[in-house]
């Protein structure tokens, strides 16, 4: 009988860490009215700002352990502006991302490794152009509540890992863009409020 009591005891004792581990994680969602997904390319001999206008995500972030925060992204492909339409339009087309063929560019992190309390090594999965290779950012915490939390992110990818290889060549050598993107995402999370209970409903009338 005692051992009885102590095995529930101790599996009591881990259904609290459990509770306390799950609610130390808070979920935020991309306010997108207050952060950029931007990235710069060389062109010719100067780089290039552009960013996606449309995309949605969450970031769940524990505060205490930084390892445990999980991060996925979609962005809406055909909403890529460099300020210039033409120039927007090439990219949309089978040149570079193809929107229409892959409409959607997503990331989805594998592991988060702390680096001090407030900066991380994220790594994850990019899906762009039908292809996915793995991207590792560096990734800083900015500041965090309970109602909102600042993040930055930054990488580089080889933009021929993902088959978007258009390019010309320059007179006397060289190419009109670089294959390598440098990507800067800076993100402000909202938690979301919960859901307002419906009203009960009245009872019914008697007769």
């Amino acid at each position: 009988m005692r051992s009885l009591r102590t095995l529930a005891a101790v599996a009591f004792g881990l259904l609290l860490a459990a509770g306390t581990a799950t609610a130390d994680t808070v979920v935020y969602k991309i306010d997108s009215s207050h952060s950029q997904v931007g990235f710069s390319i060389r062109h010719f001999f100067s780089k290039v700002p552009g960013k996606f206008k449309t995309y949605e995500g969450t970031i769940s972030l524990d505060p205490k352990d930084l390892s445990k925060t999980v991060v996925e992204v979609t962005i809406d492909t055909a909403s890529i502006d460099t300020g210039n339409g033409d120039r927007d339009s090439h990219l949309q087309s089978s040149d570079f991302f193809d929107a229409a063929k892959f409409p959607k560019i997503t990331f989805k992190s594998t592991s988060v490794t702390s680096q001090s309390a407030t900066k991380a090594t994220l790594k994850g999965e990019l899906n762009m152009h039908g292809v996915t290779k793995p991207v590792t950012l560096d990734a800083e915490v900015l500041g965090s509540s309970p109602e909102r939390s600042g993040f930055e992110a930054k990488t580089k990818i080889n933009r021929q890992d993902f088959g978007i290889s258009w390019n010309k060549v320059v007179e006397g050598g060289g190419s009109v863009l670089s294959d390598e993107v440098e990507i800067t995402i800076n993100i402000e999370g909202v938690r979301p409020k919960p859901a307002t209970p419906a009203p009960p409903a009245a009872p019914p009338k008697k007769n």
